[in-house]
């Protein structure tokens, strides 16, 4: 890593442990510059505004999730249990709330916008590799696999991101996601133990 690279990373870590300590909004740009102990110069160099710099943490957040996918990919679980820990390794940590919801403000709607295109860009790849292993395999059977891997992202996002669900919701879930992938009936039953 060169050393501009390198300075760059280091700021957003900084950055990263004042959002999630303070929160985002109660950080401001001179503490950033007061705690990394550079010149209000040398911030604006790497980054425009603090927008941005919310934008290069978080992008720092989702390949940190996006290598945990990978780690998920390359195991040796069963592909059903793959597909359940890739989606699952690409939420963010309870500690990471704070950033999140940063992100879910109003007037941050564009930004996130960008980051969850980035998201998907990352993790559509990872799952449709893990399908694909899982058609080699004889566990599913279907055809326009990532169309089919973006559909299983808005269903799980739709219902987990709330965490408010009912026990009939996961029911018809496991149901929808079998089906999608062309999976036995019960090869996805598994992710009734990991929500309880």
């Amino acid at each position: 890593m060169r050393k501009g690279e390198k300075r760059k990373r280091d700021l957003l870590q900084i950055a990263y442990r004042m959002f999630l300590s303070r929160g985002y909004e109660h950080t401001s740009v001179d503490e950033i510059i007061e705690e990394a102990g550079i010149a209000k110069g040398t911030y604006y160099y790497y980054f425009a505004s603090k927008e941005q710099m919310l934008e290069d943490v978080i992008g720092m957040m989702l390949e940190e999730e996006a290598e945990r996918a990978r780690q998920v990919l390359a195991s040796e679980m069963d592909v059903p249990q793959k597909i359940a820990g890739i989606i699952a390794s690409l939420r963010p940590s309870r500690e990471e709330l704070p950033i999140e919801n940063a992100l879910n403000r109003p007037e941050n709607v564009l930004m996130h916008k960008k980051i969850g295109q980035r998201l998907l860009e990352i993790i559509v790849p990872l799952l449709s590799e893990a399908v694909e292993e899982g058609i080699r395999r004889g566990v599913f059977s279907c055809d326009h696999i990532a169309e089919r891997v973006k559909m299983l992202l808005i269903l799980s996002s739709g219902l987990f991101d709330e965490a408010s669900f009912t026990a009939d919701e996961i029911e018809v879930y496991i149901d929808v996601t079998e089906k999608l992938l062309g999976a036995a009936p019960g090869a996805m039953g598994f992710i009734r133990q990991l929500i309880r």
